[in-house]
């Protein structure tokens, strides 16, 4: 290999964001201030929500979430097992309790059909856990918006409140409408590896002044005048109330620098991500040994946080290893929750009990997919996939 070794994932940082932080930085604001506020604004605007509450991670905006629409101890949330521990652990914070429903085999987000059948199943074995049902948590996938309106219509009919897991999902669509306006709260993620990044960090989004309301006192110890209200109040600065027992979840300024820079060129990284998962669609396209993942559907949006390939019938450990001996990093999204050892204690979960989940995760490899892939990166991607492919068809090669 004479080329440097092309990592999985990289963030794309400009120097002007480099910069912005360095002003935060001289500001004197380092926790919570104005910077966070606008990202805040600029976020809300920019997915359409009247209301944008920043954390300090996907992880606790999914708690502050699912907090403020009132889980708590005893109470069912239902999600997928294709996603990562985050979604369901923090539904055990609370004291509440998941239940699975299998994934859609081609998209990999929750089945909508099998989601019905999943809460009818439950009514019909268990009437009185099927009562503590409150809330429905899809996770969009790899940047593929779920079928929110087919969710949508469960949770009506049912009286369910949404909770979105949108951490691949900005800027996704699902029905014409920005994945961030339709569920009761949506939480994006801006994790290192995401479509925009704050180093760590996240954003809650909502339609409803009560549940922003919520979030914004719990994020911060349950105090009723966030750091930001006690500086530029005509109330004096060191008066504040603790009203309930809250969390230490909020974003701080430099982050949310980095933040509003990445914002203003989440159109043109996405456009480059859409970019490459064209020239990998273009280049594998009728290749039997693969399933594509699917697009988004015809007027949609997909984020393209992820470009999963399936294999056929090939050896993945073979695959993967091809794949770095010829420099290239891959990974897989994700192992099932069910698998896991601490929810297969929990649960009593079995392997096959959720099967299209188990089959995905089985043939899945995920291909670098980042703005800051040149052209050459992308060829080769290309390149070692085909090789990586060949020599995972040979009796006993890589």
């Amino acid at each position: 290999m004479d080329q440097p070794f092309l990592p999985f994932a990289l963030p794309d940082i400009s120097e002007d964001e480099i910069a912005a932080v360095g002003d935060a930085l001289r500001s004197g604001w380092v926790t919570t201030g104005p910077r966070a506020k606008r990202f805040e604004e600029a976020f809300a605007e920019y997915v359409g929500a009247p209301h944008a509450v920043a954390v300090n991670s996907a992880t606790s905006g999914l708690h502050l979430a699912l907090e403020a629409v009132g889980v708590g101890p005893g109470d069912v949330v239902v999600t997928t097992p294709n996603t990562f521990t985050a979604t369901a652990e923090v539904v055990r914070y609370l004291g509440g309790d998941i239940l699975l429903s299998d994934i859609d085999p081609v998209t990999m987000n929750l089945d909508p059909a099998g989601l019905e059948a999943t809460l009818d199943r439950l009514a019909h074995d268990d009437p009185a856990k099927a009562a503590r049902v409150k809330v429905l948590l899809p996770v969009h996938f790899g940047g593929l918006a779920c079928d929110m309106a087919a969710i949508q219509a469960i949770a009506t009919a049912r009286g369910l409140r949404i909770v979105e897991d949108a951490a691949h999902a900005l800027p996704a669509t699902s029905g014409g409408r920005m994945v961030g306006t339709i569920g009761d709260v949506t939480v994006f993620s801006f994790y290192a590896t995401k479509t925009i990044t704050t180093g760590e960090g996240g954003m809650a989004v909502t339609a409803d002044p009560a549940l922003a309301a919520r979030m914004r006192i719990m994020r911060l110890h349950g105090i009723s005048r966030d750091v930001w209200d006690r500086y530029v109040s005509d109330r004096p600065q060191w008066y504040y109330e603790v009203v309930e027992p809250g969390y230490k979840y909020n974003l701080t300024d430099p982050a949310a620098a980095l933040g509003l820079g990445q914002l203003s060129r989440c159109d043109a990284m996405w456009a480059r991500r859409k970019a490459i998962a064209d020239a990998f669609r273009a280049a594998f396209a009728g290749d039997e040994r693969l399933d594509l993942p699917p697009d988004a559907p015809a007027g949609e949006r997909h984020a393209y946080h992820l470009f999963v390939v399936r294999l056929r019938g090939l050896d993945r450990d073979r695959f993967v290893a091809a794949m770095s001996a010829r420099g290239v990093g891959t990974s897989v999204h994700f192992i099932p929750l069910h698998l896991h050892p601490y929810w297969r204690g929990r649960y009593g979960w079995q392997p096959d009990d959720f099967p299209a989940a188990l089959a995905s995760y089985r043939r899945s490899v995920s291909l670098p997919i980042y703005p800051r892939m040149t052209d050459a990166d992308v060829d080769r991607v290309i390149s070692a996939v085909r090789d990586s492919l060949d020599a995972a068809s040979a009796p006993g090669g890589a």
